[in-house]
């Protein structure tokens, strides 16, 4: 049976230009109406189904905001982009706020016509429960509110183009929602393309997002491909956008508005199809106000907004996440599954979480990797030097089902009379790298005493071979297996 012929809704007040784009989509094989101005475009709306509409922003009788907010409302599954003239960025940000698809600059670049509708054509149609399996195979774990909430926001954001911003505290997983907007959009097929701009120095920054051309400095020996000009026809993430310098800032502004981008020492402009996705765990506005974070790009990124909570505020969900690493890790490690103690889901249950999910997957592997039995207990959650610091108090806590465990308040945690915490001095660096830093530097003075003998050294440090191997591949310090 032959495939339909895909129909689309043209709306624009100037004939000459429905009749040119009618001609451009004509040859794409795509069937269209016309309609002059806003009542005509609805009552279309109503009488035929549309694979999607095309809208000019000044109609006689309204204007396009007015067409995407109908079509949004009465017919969600129907993509609708907007006409703008030239550079005309805050009529096109209002549209894709108000819920269009994408928008094309005027005068018509057939080329960006053409791939306006392809993408709009093929806006991927996945059952609600399909979509909500999908979102937890790839870790959005939960049933917390906050959580419910980020998975609705993914599914409606990822049927649009407009560029989305992320906003969450460091390890809430900013980069798997990034991941999963592209996965769940009409770019799946393309590349996801993702670069934290705090870990790339200044000078390396603009070579590896905009790439160069041979010859243009000493040590270009051949072309090297951007990262933007990689994500064509894809996603490109940018984590940490705001430790970006204020002349990168403009370089990037201008790619994203233009979709287009010039490599070092090349002559020639290269036109880039990609979405950007941004996230970071500073405030934007604050900076903005600052002087530290162009408002123009701010404004150019910043169209849809994503709030990822903190897991201390998701305190529902930190048992169902700990189950879930224990399985996965367990799995990957070809080992028995372990359990939590009545203890240990207590334990967990009143951390505070500065590192969030990534802190809480962490304490997961170091329990696996400490415990020898099946049962997960306190000591294996806890650090060495945490435990000589801090002791929990359990009789604070009456004993209750795990389900219960998630509504209960913080047990309290009682500090040691010969290491009172209110006195101490707190590690500028935070703790978790302050313990990893301590940990490391007890795993390398027990090596040195032992001359690199990993069996020896397990011995004097108290631990099981197993567990002295996994800290040492954590840490970069795994050498060849001894004979």
């Amino acid at each position: 049976m032959a495939k339909q012929q895909p129909l689309v809704l043209l709306v624009d007040d100037e004939p000459d230009l429905c009749m040119l784009m009618q001609m451009t989509l004509s040859r794409m094989g795509i069937k269209t109406h016309m309609a002059h101005h806003l009542k005509q475009a609805q009552h279309f709306l109503g009488e035929y189904h549309y694979d999607a509409c095309i809208t000019d922003f000044n109609l006689p009788d309204g204007n396009g905001l007015e067409l995407v907010k109908y079509v949004t409302q009465h017919y969600p599954k129907t993509p609708i982009a907007v006409l703008t003239a030239y550079a005309n960025m805050e009529i096109a940000i209002a549209a894709l706020k108000a819920g269009a698809f994408d928008f094309v600059s005027k005068p018509i670049n057939q080329q960006h016509l053409h791939q306006l509708l392809q993408k709009a054509l093929h806006v991927p149609v996945v059952d609600e429960s399909e979509n909500q399996l999908a979102l937890d195979e790839r870790l959005l774990i939960g049933q917390s509110e906050a959580i419910c909430k980020l998975r609705a926001s993914i599914r409606k954001i990822a049927r649009s183009q407009a560029p989305v911003f992320i906003t969450g505290e460091s390890g809430t997983g900013k980069d798997v929602v990034a991941n999963l907007i592209h996965q769940l959009s009409n770019r799946q097929e393309g590349p996801f393309i993702a670069i934290n701009c705090g870990a790339i120095s200044e000078e390396l920054m603009e070579r590896e997002l905009f790439g160069h051309v041979k010859g243009c400095f000493p040590s270009a020996d051949e072309d090297k491909l951007g990262l933007i000009q990689a994500a064509d026809g894809g996603s490109l993430f940018l984590d940490e956008i705001s430790e970006l310098s204020m002349p990168m800032q403009a370089k990037l502004l201008r790619a994203v508005q233009e979709k287009k981008i010039r490599p070092l020492g090349s002559d020639k402009e290269i036109e880039v199809d990609f979405r950007i996705i941004s996230a970071s765990h500073q405030n934007i506005e604050l900076l903005v106000q600052q002087g530290k974070f162009r408002q123009d790009l701010f404004f150019r990124i910043h169209v849809m907004d994503l709030l990822i909570a903190p897991l201390r505020e998701r305190q529902q969900d930190i048992l169902i996440l700990a189950e879930h690493f224990i399985e996965k890790v367990c799995a990957e490690w070809r080992i028995e599954p372990k359990q939590l103690s009545t203890h240990a889901q207590k334990f967990l249950l009143s951390q505070y979480y500065a590192g969030n999910v990534r802190e809480l997957r962490n304490m997961i592997e170091r329990a696996i990797t400490l415990s020898d039995e099946q049962s997960i207990e306190i000591e294996h959650l806890q650090s060495h030097t945490a435990q000589q610091n801090i002791e929990f108090n359990l009789s604070s806590v009456p004993t209750q089902t795990p389900q219960a465990l998630a509504a209960t308040d913080a047990v309290s945690l009682s500090t040691s009379p010969t290491a009172p915490l209110s006195n101490a001095k707190l590690p500028e660096e935070g703790l978790e790298q302050y313990l990893e830093k301590v940990e490391k530097e007890v795993l390398i003075n027990a090596l040195n005493q032992t001359h690199w003998n990993r069996t020896l050294a397990a011995k004097k440090l108290g631990m099981s071979f197993r567990s002295l191997r996994y800290r040492l591949k954590k840490f970069g310090l795994d050498t060849e297996d001894e004979a």
